[in-house]
C-alpha cells in the first residue's frame, strides 16, 4: 500500500487530493468541514517549520556566498525583478478591471467594515530591527528574522575562522530543517484535501454567485499574470521551457491555492526550486523567504486595482486617468509598505481605495470571498517566487545546468 502510495509522482498526489476535496464540499456540504482538522494539521505542521527554516537556511544562504558583494547584486536583482513584475500585475488589473461588463445587477448592502490601522512609513522601516530577536523568533516576525539572521550571517562571514564552529552548527540546524520539512511534506496531500473539503462546504458554490464576476476577474488577471508575464520571463530568461517550468512549481502552486499563505507554503516552494528547478539551496534560502514577505503581485498588484474598480461601479464613481495612475503606482509599492502587516491584501486595498477618494465601507462587499480570493492571490504569488528565483539564480550562474524544452 505505501509502496504505491509513493510510486505516485507528489504532485499527482496533491492534485488529485484538491479534487476529491471540492467533490467532497460539494456533496457533502457544511458536513464537510469534519474533514478541516486535516488542514488545520498540516498548517500547524508547516508553521511549524518557517521561523527555523527560514532563520537557518538564510544565515546558510549567506555564509555560502561568502562574497558579499555578489550578495549585493544578488539582492539587488531580487527586489528588482519583484517590484517590476509587481508594476505589470497593477497594469494587467486595471487592463481586466476595465475591459469587464460589470453591469447592473451587482447591488449589494454594505456591512460594518472594521477599521484597520496602516502603520506610517517611518514606523515600518524602525520596525525592520528587533529590539529583541528572540522576541521576533517566539512572535514568527519574518522580516525581522530575516534581518536578524542576515545580520548573523554576514558577521560570521567577518569573523572568518573563528566563527568556523557556529556556520558548521547552523548549516547542520539547516539540513535538520531540510529533512523535517521532507517528513512534513508527506501530509500534504492529506492536508490539502482537508481545506478544500472545508472551504468549498463552508462557502457553497450558490453564495459565491453575486461575487461571480469580480471573482472571475481576479482569476483572470492572475492567470495572464502567471501565463504571459512569469511564463515568458522563464521562456526568455529561466532557461527552461514554459511547460516544464509549470509543471515543477504545481505543488507549491496547489499548495499555496489552498493554504493562502506563501509563508506556510515556504517549506514546499524550497523543495521545488532546490530539486525541480534546480536552484542553488543557498540562493533558494535567500530569495523565498524575501519574496513571501515583498513580493506580493496578487496581493498588491492585481487585487487592489480590480477592487477599486469593482467598488467604483458599485458605488457609481466615475475614475479618471489620474485615478488609473494612482492606483498602480499605489498598489505597486503598498506591497512593501504592508508586508508585514495581518490581512495585508485588505490593508493594501484600504490604502488603494483611500488614495482614490473610494468609500472603504466597499470592502464589506468583498469580504465575504476573500478566502476564494486569496488563494488565487497567494497562488500567483508563490509562482512570481519561484520565478524570480529561476531567472536570477540562473543570471548567476546558480543553477544547474537544465535541458533547454522548446516549449
Amino acid at each position: 500500500m505505501f509502496a504505491f502510495w509513493f510510486a505516485i509522482p507528489f504532485w499527482q498526489r496533491v492534485l488529485g487530493a484538491l479534487i476529491l476535496g471540492v467533490l467532497a464540499g460539494v456533496t457533502l456540504g457544511e458536513t464537510a468541514t469534519v474533514f478541516k482538522p486535516l488542514g488545520t494539521l498540516f498548517i500547524n505542521a508547516i508553521r511549524m517549520l518557517v521561523v527555523p527554516l527560514v532563520f537557518f537556511a538564510l544565515i546558510t544562504s549567506i555564509t555560502s556566498l561568502a562574497d558579499n558583494q555578489k550578495m549585493g547584486r544578488l539582492a539587488g536583482k531580487t527586489i528588482g525583478l519583484f517590484l517590476f513584475t509587481a508594476l505589470i500585475a497593477s497594469l494587467i488589473g486595471l487592463t481586466v478591471g476595465s475591459l469587464m461588463n460589470w453591469g447592473d445587477a451587482l447591488q449589494l448592502t454594505a456591512g460594518e467594515v472594521r477599521e484597520r490601522t496602516i502603520p506610517p512609513v517611518a514606523d515600518v522601516i524602525t520596525g525592520l530591527i528587533p529590539t529583541n530577536p528572540v522576541a521576533a523568533l517566539v512572535n514568527g516576525n519574518v522580516l525581522q528574522i530575516i534581518v536578524f539572521a542576515s545580520l548573523v550571517g554576514i558577521a560570521i562571514n567577518v569573523v572568518g575562522e573563528k566563527a568556523e564552529p557556529m556556520k558548521k552548527v547552523v548549516h547542520a540546524g539547516a539540513e535538520i530543517m531540510y529533512q523535517i520539512t521532507r517528513m512534513v511534506m508527506q501530509l500534504t496531500p492529506f492536508g490539502v484535501f482537508g481545506l478544500m473539503a472545508w472551504a468549498v462546504g463552508s462557502f457553497g458554490l450558490a453564495t459565491l454567485l453575486p461575487l461571480s464576476q469580480f471573482i472571475i476577474a481576479i482569476y483572470i488577471a492572475c492567470f495572464i499574470h502567471i501565463i504571459v508575464v512569469y511564463g515568458g520571463l522563464v521562456k526568455l530568461f529561466g532557461g527552461m521551457g514554459m511547460r516544464q517550468f509549470f509543471k515543477a512549481v504545481l505543488p507549491a502552486q496547489l499548495v499555496a491555492y489552498s493554504s493562502a499563505s506563501s509563508y506556510g507554503t515556504l517549506p514546499v516552494t524550497h523543495k521545488v526550486v532546490t530539486e525541480d528547478l534546480k536552484v542553488s539551496p543557498s540562493y533558494a534560502s535567500f530569495v523565498l523567504p524575501l519574496g513571501a514577505t515583498i513580493n506580493m503581485d496578487g496581493c498588491g498588484g492585481i487585487f487592489p486595482a480590480i477592487a477599486a474598480i469593482f467598488i467604483a461601479h458599485i458605488y457609481g464613481i466615475p475614475l479618471d486617468a489620474l485615478d488609473y495612475v494612482l492606483i498602480a503606482g499605489t498598489a505597486t509599492l503598498a506591497s512593501l509598505g504592508t508586508a508585514g502587516v495581518p490581512g495585508t491584501a485588505m490593508v493594501m486595498l484600504t490604502v488603494t481605495l483611500s488614495v482614490v477618494g473610494l468609500p472603504l465601507e466597499g470592502i464589506a462587499f468583498i469580504a465575504a470571498v476573500d478566502r476564494i480570493i486569496d488563494m488565487m492571490r497567494t497562488a500567483t504569488n508563490v509562482t512570481g517566487d519561484t520565478m524570480v528565483a529561476l531567472i536570477v539564480g540562473r543570471s548567476e550562474g546558480l543553477v544547474s545546468d537544465n535541458p533547454v524544452l522548446a516549449n
